[in-house]
C-alpha cells in the first residue's frame, strides 16, 4: 500500500506480517480439495506515523463470508450500550440511520423501541457498530458519516480498541476485509478532519476491550473519560511502531503454543474438536498448519457454514448437534466471548472447553 487509508500520507511502516494465508471470509465446500492458490493472500498490518491509524496493508480477496449468527454477547452489549448512551443524554432527536456490519446484527430495533424512526438522510443519530472498519477508503468513509448527520445530531461509533488488540496480543484481529484498527488517538484526528469532535466515550468488555464514542459537529470539549483513554494510550505508546510490532512476537508464540497443545492432546489419545468457525481463526489455523488429524472438526451455530471447511485446511465445519454426538474429550473455543453462551447452551461439554489463547 502506498498511502494511508485515513489521512492519505505515505509515512507507513509494517508492524505485523503474517505472510501468505487463506482469504479470511471464504469457506470452501468440504468436498473441495485444499489447493496452493487458497493460501496465496498476503496478510499484514501497517501503521501510519502521521495519523496513527493501524490498517490492513493490502487485500486481494473478495468478500464471500457466509452469514453468521450474532452471539448473545453482542446482543447483550448493544442493549447495555443504548441504555448508557440514553442515560447520558446522547440519544438526540427521533430519527436514526445505521451503517451496518457485514457480519450482521443491528441496533435499529433498540432505537425503534425508544420511538426512533429509521431514515435514509439527515438522521439525528448515526449508528456505526463495527461497520466503518470494513471500508477500504477510510477517509471517504468518515466523510460520508459526517455529511449524513443532521445539524445537532450525533455519530455513535463503536470499535474494537487497538489498545486491547496490542495489550492482549490479539494479533488475529487482523484479517482480510477489516481495513482499519482504531485507537482513540487516531480517531480524534480522523474525525476532526471531517468536522466532527469527540465529546464522550463508553468502554465495554466485549472482545476484551471495545469503545463506543459520541461525536458531534459542535465545537465541544471532550470529557474526562476521553481524557483518560487518551492519556492511557499515550503512556502505552499506541502510535509507536515498536510497541505495535509486539503483535508479531505474540502471533508466533500463539501459533507455537496451539500446535504444541494439540499435538500433546493427540499423543495422549484425546479427541479435540473446535467451536466457532470464525474468520479470526483462519490465519491461526493456517499458520499453525492444522489439519483434521489434530482438530477433527469445528462446530458453528450458522447453518450457512455447515458442510464447508476451514480455509486452507481439511477441517470440516459441523453443526453443534454433530459436535455433541461426537462427544469429544476437549473443545477448542476460538471466540472467548462465546464462553458464557456455549457453556449454558451445552452443559454436556462442561469441563471440556479450552479457550483459545488462555
Amino acid at each position: 500500500m502506498i498511502a494511508c487509508r485515513g489521512c492519505g500520507k505515505t509515512d507507513l511502516i509494517r508492524v505485523l506480517d503474517l505472510g501468505k494465508t487463506p482469504a479470511a471470509d471464504h469457506f470452501p465446500r468440504v468436498a473441495e480439495p485444499v489447493c496452493a492458490e487458497e493460501m496465496s493472500h498476503s496478510l499484514a498490518m501497517e501503521l501510519c506515523r502521521a495519523c496513527g491509524l493501524a490498517q490492513l496493508a493490502d487485500d486481494d480477496t473478495i468478500a464471500d463470508e457466509p452469514r453468521g449468527v450474532e452471539p448473545q454477547a453482542l446482543r447483550d452489549q448493544a442493549g447495555d450500550a443504548i441504555e448508557r448512551v440514553a442515560a447520558a443524554g446522547w440519544l438526540r432527536g427521533d430519527s436514526v440511520f445505521e451503517f451496518g456490519s457485514p457480519h450482521g446484527g443491528t441496533w435499529i430495533p433498540l432505537l425503534a423501541a425508544r420511538g426512533y424512526t429509521p431514515v435514509k438522510s439527515a438522521p439525528d443519530v448515526v449508528l456505526d457498530c463495527f461497520g466503518i472498519m470494513h471500508e477500504k477508503d477510510q477517509r471517504a468513509a468518515f466523510d460520508t458519516r459526517s455529511q449524513l448527520i443532521r445539524p445537532g445530531g450525533v455519530l455513535l461509533l463503536q470499535y474494537h480498541s487497538l489498545m486491547t488488540i496490542v495489550r492482549q496480543g490479539q494479533w488475529n484481529a487482523l484479517r482480510h476485509g477489516h481495513f482499519a484498527y482504531y485507537s482513540l488517538t487516531a480517531l480524534m484526528r480522523l474525525l476532526g478532519e471531517v468536522g466532527l469532535r469527540v465529546a464522550t466515550a463508553w468502554e465495554f468488555d466485549l472482545y476484551g476491550g471495545t469503545v463506543l464514542l459520541a461525536a458531534v459537529r459542535e465545537n465541544v470539549h471532550h470529557d474526562d473519560v476521553v481524557d483518560r483513554i487518551l492519556a492511557t494510550e499515550e503512556e502505552f505508546g499506541i502510535t509507536d511502531p515498536e510497541v505495535i510490532s509486539d503483535l508479531q512476537r505474540r502471533a508466533d508464540l500463539h501459533v507455537e503454543e496451539l500446535r504444541s497443545w494439540l499435538e500433546s492432546e493427540s499423543s495422549g489419545g484425546r479427541s479435540v474438536f473446535g467451536y466457532g468457525a470464525a474468520s479470526r481463526a483462519v490465519a491461526l489455523f493456517s499458520r499453525a498448519g492444522l489439519d483434521a488429524r489434530l482438530l477433527a472438526a469445528v462446530a458453528d451455530a450458522s447453518p450457512a457454514k455447515h458442510r464447508r471447511r476451514m480455509p486452507g485446511t481439511d477441517i470440516p465445519i459441523i453443526s453443534p448437534a454433530e459436535l455433541l454426538a461426537a462427544n469429544p474429550d476437549r473443545v477448542l473455543l476460538t471466540v472467548p466471548d462465546l464462553l458464557a453462551e456455549v457453556a449454558a447452551r451445552y452443559p454436556e461439554l462442561d469441563g471440556r472447553w479450552q479457550v483459545d489463547g488462555q
